[in-house]
Formats: structure tokens, sequence, C-alpha cells
């Protein structure tokens, strides 16, 4: 049908920056139509996932007061990606991180088709 292909992350020492990248991608049985809210968020062990930052259709933003001035989320909407620019890395910092992105697309029958699609999860480990 369709995905949400992850890309990025890794190490990085405290201060270093990182980017991660999100592409929604069809298939010859899913025609994506139309890509809203496209958030990122994070997980640590023995935690829930919480909301990093998001951004809208007409590209409005929203972080969470921990990464602020610090994240930028943006969008490609000709490429059907999202990227969130991390700078100013902290160790606490240290998650998987997620994106999520709410579709529309076309199944195999043509029929549209509302989803909220996650991608597979990305490390991004930061070192004191």
């Amino acid at each position: 049908q369709v995905q949400l292909v992850e890309s990025g992350g890794g190490l990085v020492q405290a201060g270093g920056s990182l980017r991660l990248s999100c592409t929604v991608s069809g298939t010859v049985s899913g025609k994506i139509a139309s890509i809203y809210d496209i958030g990122w968020y994070r997980q640590t062990p023995g935690k829930g996932r919480e909301s990093v930052a998001s951004i809208s259709a007409t590209s409005s933003m929203e972080y969470a007061d921990s990464v602020k001035g610090r994240f930028t989320i943006s969008r490609d909407n000709a490429r059907k990606t999202a990227y969130l620019q991390m700078n100013s890395l902290k160790p606490e910092d240290t998650a998987v991180y997620y994106c999520r992105a709410d579709v529309n697309y076309y199944n195999v029958a043509a029929e549209m088709v509302a989803a909220r699609l996650w991608g597979q999860g990305r490390q991004v480990t930061v070192s004191s």
C-alpha cells in the first residue's frame, strides 16, 4: 500500500547536529493523494512516546518546549518528505525517533483511504 521510510540519525557528541528524514511512498496498490500533518516523536526505554515537533499541510509548526530553538521541522511536498534538523543536541535527546504522517491514498480499488502512517524508527544517541 503506502509506507513511511525514515533515514538519518546516528551517534553524535553533545552540541552536535543530526538530521532525520521521512518519505511517504506509494506502490502500485497505493497511490498517495494528499499528505496532511507530519510529526516527529521520540521514545526512550520505560517511557511513553512523546511528541517532538509537527508541521501541518500549510507548514504551521509546533515544537515541544524541550526542543524549541534547537530543532527545526520542515517538509518538501514535491518530494513527499519531511525533515527534522536537530542542532545543539543534548544527551537527554537520546531516543528512538519516529515519524508519523496522516495521508489519503487511493487503494487498488481506486477508493480513497485515510491512514496514519508510522516510520520504523531511527536511533539518535548523543554522548556527553
